[in-house]
């Protein structure tokens, strides 16, 4: 094992009181055989990789920041190495992990970045920055790049994934939106090309998501084969030679066009959900989506999102997920205001404020709402409501953030007002329904 995975497993009492492990998504999910001591618990919080160290009684959720799957098969493959059994992430699991593995490094650019973006907006509709001065475009381009070159920061990511050289990775997502191949497609209004007289779609691919990510998978099993076959004194010429005149026309060919029609079908498909019942669909989407999160699928759905800004400008799902964290918030605030111990009070104040300030719900989803069961299903009720609120208006996000009230800007359109009525109804309903139907306070962890 490493030594941060060494680390690590001390800080779970040792490899014989770890009873199950799981991964999923962001977190591994511990099942012990004691329960920590608080010196344990301190340790593991003061890991470098780790972002959060939650305890519940005999289960431990390790929130990492990154490699989580690695870290996973590091400690199973030392669990297990005893009795010659190694479990393995199923499909679904290693999916996921490896979607959240790519996109954990480039979130806080996109809050960023879309944060700023608000705040330009919110500047130029008061009339306090013109969109003729310079101090608008500077701050336009500063607010935008993230998601005119996207793709590059994803091959970057993703080359980090699948452990290749992400400066190979880069220059392949950069060939995507060169200027030769932009020009090829803005200058007569062409979409149809050829190389060596195979046809090559031409398409937009500044802003997209899946096309990079796509592009990096292939190329990690040609730079694999590369090395293998050829001499280490030829590799600094020829393997990035060769990966480029391999990966960037067959990128171009197929898996660009595929991850554009992909992407294209899933944003069409919840477009069309909120076309048709836009009520139906919020209430659904907000009010399931702390069951997502649970489980670590919300990162199935959040390339969408993320792409649907890239490149519309715009996203009907971000709102919703807002709603969903402000339900949450509200069955804090639910259990704040009925519970009697003092420390069920902190521990429920503390997470509450880590929702409005932060948009972090582990704390509440894991250390209260499900450990109490009554919390978890109002905060689902109520962002429910929220969520309808949301979808009847057609509330859109500017930029991929978690709700808070710091991200507020990201909503700035002419559907904010919606989306703040939306959060309040979403904490309102939620904590009502804590506080109406009440809760086991002996339930929380001791």
């Amino acid at each position: 094992m490493s030594h941060d995975v060494q680390q690590l497993a001390m800080s779970l009492g040792g490899l014989d009181n770890i009873n199950q492990l799981d991964v999923c998504s962001t977190r591994l999910r511990v099942k012990l055989n004691r329960n920590l001591t608080e010196e344990e618990i301190l340790n593991g919080k003061n890991l470098t990789n780790v972002q959060y160290f939650l305890t519940l009684s005999d289960h431990v959720e390790v929130i990492l920041k990154e490699n989580i799957l690695t870290v996973y098969e590091e400690l199973n493959q030392a669990l297990h190495e005893k009795t010659g059994e190694k479990k393995k992430a199923n499909p679904v699991e290693k999916l996921f992990a490896l979607i959240s593995e790519i996109f954990m490094p480039i979130i806080p650019l996109f809050a960023g970045s879309g944060i700023l973006k608000g705040l330009v907006v919110l500047a130029t509709t008061f009339g306090w920055l013109s969109e003729s001065s310079g101090t608008y475009a500077i701050l336009s381009a500063a607010s935008n790049a993230v998601f005119y070159f996207l793709p590059i920061f994803l091959a970057f990511s993703s080359a980090k994934t699948f452990k290749v050289n992400g400066y190979i990775a880069g220059v392949i997502a950069a060939a995507l939106i060169e200027p030769n191949i932009a020009n090829l497609l803005a200058g007569d209004g062409k979409t149809l090309t050829h190389f060596f007289g195979a046809p090559v779609v031409l398409m937009q691919y500044t802003s997209t998501v899946i096309p990079a990510i796509l592009a990096i998978f292939f190329y990690s099993y040609i730079e694999r084969f590369l090395k293998k076959h050829i001499a280490e004194n030829m590799q600094l010429v020829f393997v990035p030679l060769l990966s480029l005149v391999i990966t960037v026309p067959l990128t171009l060919m197929l898996f660009g066009p595929a991850g554009v029609y992909i992407g294209e079908g899933l944003a069409a498909a919840i477009t069309w959900m909120l076309n048709v019942n836009g009520l139906i669909s919020g209430a659904l989407i907000a009010g399931f989506w702390n069951v997502l999160v649970i489980f670590g699928m919300q990162w199935a759905v959040n390339p969408v999102m993320i792409a649907n800004i890239s490149q519309s400008g715009f996203d009907y799902i971000v709102p919703l997920t807002g709603a969903a964290n402000f339900g949450m918030a509200g069955a804090a605030l639910g259990v704040f205001l009925r519970s009697k111990g003092a420390r069920n009070k902190s521990l429920a104040g503390s997470a509450f404020a880590s929702i409005l300030l932060a948009g972090v719900t582990e704390p509440t989803v894991y250390g209260i709402a499900i450990p109490l069961k009554k919390p978890f299903i109002a905060a689902c009720i109520g962002a429910a409501c929220g969520g309808a609120v949301m979808g009847f208006a057609r509330v859109k996000a500017i930029a991929f953030v978690f709700g808070s009230l710091t991200t507020l800007p990201a909503f700035i359109s002419g559907t904010f007002f919606w989306y703040v009525a939306g959060l309040v109804v979403s904490v309102l309903v939620a904590m009502f329904i804590t506080l109406t139907v009440g809760f086991d306070e002996s339930l929380l962890p001791e």
